[in-house]
Formats: structure tokens, sequence, C-alpha cells
């Protein structure tokens, strides 16, 4: 489904926020990978990892990155430790030291932007951020009259996929090259 390139940007991304913020749970990791592909299509119309996401009630969730953090890894597995608790925590830990080989200099310093504003923020905290008003989960929810049964917890989660296109809907610039990004990938 990945290729090896994807699974090592994507782990050594993990890697990166793990070893930056110690004891990162799984719902919070999983946000911090979503805001790096909205912040990254946003200011260059290049997606970081271009995961696809999905509306969740504590979405957007890239399906397949779930599943891994949630159990015991087999694509991630040479990068991360996955620990839960008695209670049923999940956290995330480096199993091995950040290698920068696939990154650019500016996705580098995404990273560290992202570690820099988000660290001390909570995953309930990351959540309200990835549902505000006019976001892309919002708008799927909404635009698909999944919203309040999410915030209801009537269900938890849905099929509808996020659509990063409108971050870049405004920019024709940018818009043409997250297009162009697509076709070629």
């Amino acid at each position: 489904m990945y290729t090896k390139e994807q699974i090592d940007k994507i782990g050594n991304s993990i890697v990166f926020l793990a070893s930056q913020i110690k004891g990162i749970s799984k719902t919070k990791l999983l946000k911090l990978l979503y805001i790096l592909d909205e912040i990254s299509l946003k200011k260059s119309g290049i997606p970081f990892f271009n995961l696809e996401y999905k509306v969740w009630k504590f979405g957007p969730v890239a399906n397949d990155i779930f599943v891994e953090l949630s159990s015991s890894p087999s694509m991630l597995k040479d990068f991360i430790i996955r620990e839960t608790t008695k209670d049923g925590h999940t956290f995330i830990s480096p199993k091995k030291d950040f290698i920068d080989d696939e990154f650019t200099q500016n996705e580098l310093d995404l990273l560290g932007f992202v570690v820099k504003k988000f660290k001390n923020s909570s995953a309930n905290e990351l959540i309200s951020f990835t549902h505000r008003k006019a976001s892309p989960w919002y708008n799927a929810a909404i635009k698909n009259s999944v919203y309040e049964l999410l915030v209801t917890e009537q269900i938890s989660s849905t099929e509808i996929k996020v659509e990063m296109k409108e971050l870049v809907e405004y920019d024709e610039r940018k818009k043409q090259i997250y297009e162009d990004y697509l076709e070629y990938y």
C-alpha cells in the first residue's frame, strides 16, 4: 500500500515527534500527522505525507496509521514502540534515532515548527484545532450531515473522506501545484 520511501518518511516523522514530545499519546500523534499535512499543503501546495483522512469523532484520522498505532505495529515496527496503559491509553515512543534522509529543509523546518507550536497542546486541544469551523474536517462533517452524530457521540467514525483540496482552493498557483502533485503521485 505504501512505498518504502513513504513508510520511511512516516516512520521517521513519528520518531521525530515522539523524541521531541516525550510520552506522546496515539491521539495527539495522529492529530500532529494531520496538522503536518494541513500546514504543508496550505503553505506550499504540497502535502507532507498525502495521507487519506476520514471524518471520525476525534478525526481527521488516517485509518491505516490509526490501525498501525492501535495494535502491534507491522509497517512501522522498525520505528516505534507502542505501549498501552492499564486504563487503555496508548503512548508511542521512538525505537531508533531520527534519520532525516527523506526530508527537504522545508520539511525539517515544518517538523520543528509543529513541535514548537503544538508540543504543549493536549490531544483534546488538537482535536478542537482540527475540528474548527471551516476546517476540512468540519466542512466534510457538515456537508455529509454527520456533524451532530459525531459530536453527540451517536457515531464515532465514518468512511467520509476529508477533502484536503479545500486548503488550496483560494490560491490558483497552490491548487495547480497540488493537482500536479496528485497526478504525479
